[in-house]
């Protein structure tokens, strides 16, 4: 599975962006997807993230309201739709496929990964 993240860039405090991850390959319903982010010097962190296996989702709890994570399965693509950004959500936003069944927030549990998108928010 190839891993192909966009829709980031720059954006003022309290507005939206909808950030894509689009992945090659048939069997794209068979892994859970998460976001991730990672700053500069600290470690890739949860952000949201979809099961394949029961469709439920999962939020970090500084996201939580905010943010909402869905995917399209015929089109391949997840999404992450980021709604009254703040000044601290500006890093590198990674998406991440994952098969196994159960689902995890643990980047350590990942298989692929896509290359990164930036997000800034100005204040």
């Amino acid at each position: 599975v190839q891993l192909q993240a966009s829709g980031g860039g720059l954006v003022q405090a309290g507005g939206s962006l909808r950030l894509s991850c689009a992945a090659s390959g048939r069997t794209f319903s068979t892994y859970s997807m998460g976001w991730f982010r990672q700053a500069p010097g600290k470690e890739r962190e949860f952000v949201a993230g979809i099961s394949w296996s029961t469709g439920k989702t999962y939020y970090a709890d500084s996201v939580k309201g905010r943010f909402t994570v869905s995917r399209d399965n015929p089109e391949n693509t997840v999404y992450l739709q980021m709604n009254n950004l703040k000044p601290e959500d500006t890093v590198i936003y990674y998406c991440a496929a994952d098969a196994g069944y159960s689902f995890s927030s643990l980047p350590v549990r990942y298989d692929y990964w896509g290359q990164g998108t930036q997000v800034t928010v100005s204040s």
